[in-house]
């Protein structure tokens, strides 16, 4: 597995990094089980074969249950957690928490370290490598999360601290509160998920239409060294096997193009997916949704493929369904 150094940290991370979200049975609240258990020992297992250390979780994901389960895991597996990077993420509460309360976004002093603090404890692990807050707070007050930060690095809970979809001007102002730089922002990102890269080449035109938020999003992560992290980067498995029944027709296109090239370059589709955002000089880490073990090896032929220039705009071309302009 080719490796990349996040930018601002001594983290070599892998190109890909495992995402946890489908551990601990989703958000179905059911009690967990043996068969929890023994999926995240075979995820985990597969993640580290394949070369993958760097873990992504989120303190919303299965309720808490998906940090629970991976934590029994990693516990069972001494000095494993000195061999990987774990990476999760606070700020989105859920409704009637406390009761009668909204679901809400809270990136208050003491929500973050309360949060923090939880998924230590379900990690089962006395530090994260990397923070992030999750869905912006609109009431957010940069004094207070600088605080709250300081107080978590200087507990040696926290190594390093980032974002997650955000835009170029809440990361440039928030920023301003803080004495380290933020490392990384993950934000949506895919073949069918691509305003990053038509607001490169949509500017001053009419059709199909100007991504608005991915507004220097790309170029201020380049110029300050933040790392983009894709989520959802294989668009839900629908280039890749997945149902197009009532796709719109660029959906039908691409996936045609995704096919075609698998077979060119003998991987599958989820590598061709994968390689489409592998190929941008950014330096993109895709953030895989999956926790099949078969997927997961899908998944990691990506780092064999390397698109050519026109394969990439052929892609980007169907995916967006128009000529370049």
């Amino acid at each position: 597995m080719k490796t990349l150094r996040i930018p601002h940290t001594d983290i070599e991370a892998s190109v890909l990094a495992a995402g946890c979200m489908g551990l601990g049975g989703r958000f179905t609240r059911a009690p967990l089980t043996a068969e929890h258990d023994r999926e995240a020992n075979a995820f985990l297992d597969a993640a580290l074969e394949l070369g993958l250390n760097f873990f992504d979780h989120a303190n919303i994901y299965a309720f808490g249950q998906a940090e629970v389960v991976f934590g029994r895991a990693l516990k069972a597996r001494p000095g494993l957690r000195d061999r990987i990077y774990l990476q999760s993420k606070c700020g989105i509460r859920w409704a009637d928490q406390p009761p009668g309360a909204p679901q809400r976004f809270d990136f208050s002093h003491d929500h973050i370290l309360e949060a923090v603090d939880g998924i230590l404890t379900r990690l089962v692990t006395d530090h994260l490598d990397v923070l992030l807050l999750h869905r912006p707070d609109v009431l957010w007050e940069g004094e207070e999360i600088a605080r709250a930060f300081d107080s978590l690095k200087r507990a040696g809970k926290v190594r390093y601290f980032g974002v997650s979809n955000q835009n170029r001007f809440a990361m440039d102002y928030l920023q301003s509160f803080l004495p380290d730089p933020l490392v990384a922002n993950q934000v949506q990102m895919s073949l069918l998920h691509h305003g990053f890269a038509e607001t490169g080449i949509s500017f001053n035109q009419h059709a199909p239409g100007y991504p608005d938020g991915w507004e220097g999003v790309l170029e201020y992560c380049r110029l300050k060294g933040v790392l983009l992290q894709a989520w959802s980067p294989l668009a839900h498995g629908l280039l890749s096997g997945g149902d197009l029944t009532g796709q719109a027709p660029p959906v039908q296109a691409v996936a045609t193009l995704v096919k075609a090239y698998a077979g060119k370059h003998g991987v599958s589709a989820e590598a061709i997916v994968l390689a489409w955002l592998l190929r941008h000089p950014a330096g993109i880490q895709p953030v895989l949704g999956t926790t099949r073990p078969d997927r997961l090896r899908a998944c990691a032929e990506a780092v064999r493929v390397s698109l050519s220039r026109e394969e990439w705009y052929a892609l980007f071309a169907a995916a967006r369904g128009a000529p370049m302009p």
